[in-house]
């Protein structure tokens, strides 16, 4: 088999992180994502296990020297911090998640007996007509400006007990997928567009018969959103490889349509070690990648590994993408360059 066989099936991954994006999977409520992540799992013929806490980790093959590429299945999200006296929901945020960057978004209240109802994210007070100072210019606090408002007859917290919603309940925000001109636009391209790449290289693994440098496993983790993704790995693990998302802006060198690799992030440095293996694979492959560093709001499962005292090399990569953790937008070309990184990296 020839590295040339072994190709990026582009209209398999965007259907791929179609199907996963159209799964609530706020962090702490894995369970459905996790029954979609092992049916098609199952369909590709690779074996794998679950984590007690709620993960997958998949066993790819190979042999020597182990090591975790990573790709994080859960999502930032809400939930309801207490049932204001107007039968609206105070809420707050689970992971990154700013007032600003959710406000006018749908949204599915889940209820601990598992009821479902739908919502809006508005601003609160809700319409600029009728009240003064713009609406508040700013949206920094969630239980000052924003407000959740049921899709039901509800004006009171008595209405909307009855309904069985109460402190606790996860809230998930409608991902709004499209796809235009190459570019992916939804939310939760962070992280579900890195795993519809796993899932991609796996399909091509068991398409093509190619054989991995390395023992490798693919580890579908559903708690990086705040922060404990990876703290468990399988026995002899030496390398921990994130691939997540590369946030674009001003003072960065990541681009949409490009993989990035990660030198450092908010935390501290990646293995020194590492990041030249990743870059000498990209130069010989021909990947177009760059070499980036996020501050100060970044960090990548790789990261929980390090903290968790496990004594590996930490890595990253990942496909520009701009609008983190709003309503993110990337491309199609840059999903391919991370797969092509990781075929030169590990194969």
């Amino acid at each position: 088999m020839s590295k040339n066989e072994f190709e990026f099936d582009g209209e398999y991954c965007v259907d791929v992180f179609r199907k996963l994006a159209a799964v609530d999977s706020t962090t702490g409520m894995y369970e459905p994502i996790q029954d979609l992540a092992c049916k098609m799992l199952d369909e590709l013929g690779v074996k794998y296990e679950l984590t007690h806490k709620g993960g997958v980790i998949a066993d790819m093959g190979g042999e020597g020297d182990p090591i975790v590429v990573t790709a994080h299945l859960d999502d930032i999200g809400l939930m309801v911090r207490r049932v204001n006296p107007d039968g609206t929901l105070e809420v707050c945020p689970i992971g990154g998640l700013y007032p600003f960057y959710c406000v006018t978004e749908n949204v599915r209240v889940y209820t601990r007996d598992g009821r479902v109802y739908t919502g809006t994210v508005c601003r609160a007070p809700s319409s600029i007509h009728v009240t003064e100072d713009e609406l508040r210019k700013t949206l920094g606090d969630f239980s000052a400006n924003v407000a959740v408002v049921l899709d039901e007859d509800v004006r009171s917290a008595a209405d909307v007990n009855a309904l069985g919603i109460t402190t606790g309940d996860i809230i998930a925000l409608e991902p709004r997928f499209t796809m235009s001109n190459g570019y992916l636009k939804s939310r939760f391209i962070d992280d579900k567009a890195s795993a519809a790449i796993l899932f991609t290289f796996a399909k091509s693994l068991k398409r093509t018969g190619a054989k991995l440098n390395r023992k490798t496993y693919f580890y579908f983790a559903f708690y990086e959103e705040i922060g404990h993704g990876t703290s468990y790995l399988p026995q002899g693990v030496k390398d921990v490889l994130a691939v997540d998302i590369a946030p674009t802006g001003p003072k960065q060198t990541s681009d949409e349509r490009k993989v990035s690799i990660f030198a450092k992030d908010s935390r501290f440095p990646y293995h020194y070690g590492l990041v030249n293996d990743l870059r000498a694979a990209a130069i010989k492959a021909g990947v177009d990648y760059v070499i980036d560093v996020f501050t100060p709001h970044y960090g990548s499962d790789g990261d929980t590994s390090v903290v968790a005292g496990y004594d590996i090399r930490h890595g990253a990569i990942g496909f520009g993408t701009a609008n983190s953790h709003g309503y993110e937008r990337t491309h199609i070309d840059g999903l391919k360059q991370t797969f092509d990184l990781l075929k030169a990296y590990l194969i």
